[in-house]
């Protein structure tokens, strides 16, 4: 069965840092030898509670298909394969310097990091602060605050950091990549869960007596999953080629009337049986994966005093310093960010929940008020924010799954590090313009 063809959207899942690659997996790197793995775009479900146990998983799984697991191995093996990583490396080298010079200004190295930005999820740089400096990060990483251009063999070395934390969180959190086609989608219809779920999901997506038939249809297809056996329907292609065309075989005339729950019943169920025909002949692919933050990767870190204090003393060397080695309060953030992997935490910015309670941890701790610090101060908030961060998923662990649509066809192309159209460009912190 032919796969969607390419759509960009809105990407999510960022990063700053190549350690902090690890934390999500990001299945974007082909090897030389094998067939690559597509690039996603990614819609975030958020619960709270356990993750799924693993005979659910497996069932859907056997139901569905399993096209591809996703564990890292190819990335890794390119890298560890020293000829063939150098050749790839001075492929993308040589495209990327412009002016030939053997080395990559901070203008050169911006399709690469742009390229990195897509492939790690950020959403277009000048789209949020947020995304710009974990942007400024990764290209931070090329020249260290200080260069204003990086050697083929720095190149190589930053990249091929990159790439291993990427294989080290697909190898923890390996991504199952599943063919929608409609099984799961009828099963659930049919199911004795059909009827009480439709109650639970008309009563979130019926605001008003005014609601249209359409409204109500539309909101309630954003609310199954592939639990369900519904591929994310925000996604422009499934939307396209599988939602609207639905809704074209239901009455018109009666997609713009006021609903009752009753007739709601009756038509969703008939709508998502339309919907399992178009996916019986336009199956979905789909990439799925589930993390727990629970604040178990924090208690590991902090019980270990080794390895956390020779943590906290590399933190502290990268952040900037003021007068009588002091520094501002504001670096905590960037600190934490750098100590995520190590805690089992997402990167900032990648989900609203842990976010939530990062920023209460900082409120708590007094540590967003600009103020400076010493050495041992800093370490003691930073410690200090990890345990509150810690106590607090304990009590209300936070469970991500990443329901996830495939756009690219599993050919040997690929975008990362290809020179692109001029885009915004970044500025690395130290580097003067």
């Amino acid at each position: 069965q032919p796969i969607p063809p390419v759509s960009r959207g809105t990407h999510i899942r960022p990063s700053p840092l190549p350690r902090q690659l690890a934390s999500f997996p990001f299945p974007f790197f082909p090897t030389i030898d094998a067939p690559p793995v597509p690039r996603v775009v990614s819609t975030y479900i958020l619960k709270r509670g356990g993750a799924m146990d693993q005979q659910q998983q497996q069932v859907r799984r056997k139901r569905n298909g399993v096209v591809q697991v996703l564990d890292g191995s190819d990335i890794r093996a390119l890298v560890e394969n020293k000829e063939v990583f150098a050749r790839f490396v001075h492929d993308r080298f040589r495209k990327l310097d412009a002016d030939g010079d053997g080395r990559l200004s901070v203008k050169e190295l911006q399709p690469a990091v742009a390229d990195i930005g897509a492939a790690i999820g950020l959403p277009a740089r000048g789209s949020s602060r947020q995304a710009d400096h974990i942007y400024a990060e990764v290209l931070n990483e090329f020249t260290h605050g200080k260069q204003d251009s990086v050697s083929k063999s720095e190149f190589e070395r930053v990249l091929s950091d990159i790439l291993l934390g990427m294989a080290a969180g697909l190898k923890r959190d390996p991504i199952v990549i599943l063919r929608i086609n409609g099984e799961d989608l009828n099963e659930f219809v049919e199911s004795p869960r059909y009827e009480p779920e439709s109650v639970a999901i008309f009563s979130q997506v019926q605001p008003g007596n005014n609601a249209t038939l359409r409204q109500c249809l539309l909101d309630a297809l954003r609310q199954l999953t592939v639990d369900h056996g519904m591929p994310p329907a925000s996604d422009s292609w499934v939307m396209e080629n599988v939602v609207e065309p639905a809704l074209q075989e239901l009455h018109v005339d009666q997609l713009e009337q006021p609903v009752s729950q009753a007739f709601f019943f009756q038509e969703f169920k008939k709508f998502l049986g339309v919907i399992t025909q178009r996916l019986q002949q336009h199956p979905v692919i789909v990439a799925y994966t589930e993390n727990t933050f629970d604040g178990s990767g924090i208690r590991r870190l902090l019980s270990n005093k080794f390895e956390f204090d020779k943590l906290l003393d590399s933190v502290w060397r990268d952040v900037p310093k003021e007068h009588k080695e002091r520094t501002s309060k504001e670096f905590l953030r960037v600190a934490l960010d750098r100590m995520a992997d190590s805690a089992s935490l997402p990167p900032y910015g990648a989900v609203d929940q842990v976010d939530a309670v990062v920023n209460e941890a900082f409120k708590m701790a007094n540590a967003d008020d600009g103020k400076t610090v010493d050495e041992a101060e800093f370490k003691k908030l930073l410690t200090e924010i990890l345990g509150a961060i810690m106590l607090q998923l304990d009590g209300n662990p936070i469970s991500v799954t990443t329901n996830t649509v495939v756009h690219e066809p599993m050919s040997n192309s690929t975008s990362l590090l290809s020179t692109a159209p001029p885009s915004p460009v970044v500025s690395s912190p130290g580097v003067d313009d």
